[in-house]
């Protein structure tokens, strides 16, 4: 079976120099450092929202609250300003940023409100509860994992999407109703069988799933790249979502 089969597949080419969000945090142009946390928080609030949910143990609409104003703060103070990638990778340093932040809230509970009524983004908080109420709790002891999972969670969550618009802006639903039935469902069926539900040929079927494939790992790779530092963090990101080393 050829790579192209798989999601990740074993090697990928793909530009590894790049100007992220973590460095346009740090820009003198104010759109740009706006757009750099636009990104960030959409790569990382469900993930924040869900851990603050789980290690916290907090009910939904303190976990909105804490997790609105720790974007809040993120940019009010430049929290990303201080992230060395020699240290750690970017979203092990926020999750700390984070601990911290929800302790010292803990410790002020006193306040009348966190956050006010601060607003990053719209935020799918129903749908982030409507997830965490289908799994199971994790053990206290894996919830530093239970982020980072969260994390490759959204980024595919947020990469489907994309491949959902991309596909359809360019005329090509079945290709991507195809790679949601093949991967997403996670259907059981053969190529021929695939092919019988859609019409199509057991050569379509391959070809199609092949493009989708490709488009998809295209996908998930920029947006790795966009919330990674370096060119390190980059590949060994990219290695460990999708098993791919990028040259």
């Amino acid at each position: 079976m050829s790579d192209d089969t798989l999601i990740g597949g074993s090697h990928d080419r793909f530009p590894v120099t790049h100007h992220s969000a973590i460095a346009g945090v740090r820009s003198s142009v104010e759109t740009e450092r706006s757009c750099a946390y636009e990104s960030i928080v959409t790569a990382y609030w469900k993930p924040v929202y869900k851990y603050i949910r789980m290690k916290w143990q907090k009910s939904n609409e303190d976990a909105k609250d804490l997790t609105q104003s720790f974007f809040t703060k993120v940019m009010e103070k430049e929290f990303f300003n201080g992230y060395d990638p020699v240290k750690a990778r970017f979203r092990t340093f926020l999750r700390v940023c984070l601990d911290g932040f929800v302790s010292n809230e803990e410790k002020a509970a006193s306040r009348i409100k966190r956050g006010g009524d601060a607003q990053i983004l719209s935020l799918d908080f129903a749908d982030a509860d409507d997830e965490l109420a289908h799994a199971g709790p994790p053990s206290h002891e894996t919830l530093d994992e239970y982020f980072d999972k969260e994390w490759i969670r959204h980024l595919f969550t947020v990469a489907v999407e994309r491949l959902k618009t991309e596909c359809r802006q360019n005329g090509k639903q079945v290709h991507f109703s195809l790679f949601e039935r093949y991967h997403i469902q996670e259907a059981e069926l053969t190529y021929e069988e695939v092919g019988a539900e859609f019409g199509l040929s057991v050569s379509n079927v391959t070809n199609f799933l092949s493009f989708a494939r490709k488009e998809f790992r295209r996908i998930v790779l920029e947006e790795l790249r966009d919330i990674t530092a370096t060119d390190d963090e980059f590949r060994n990101e990219a290695r460990l979502v999708l098993g791919v080393d990028v040259t």
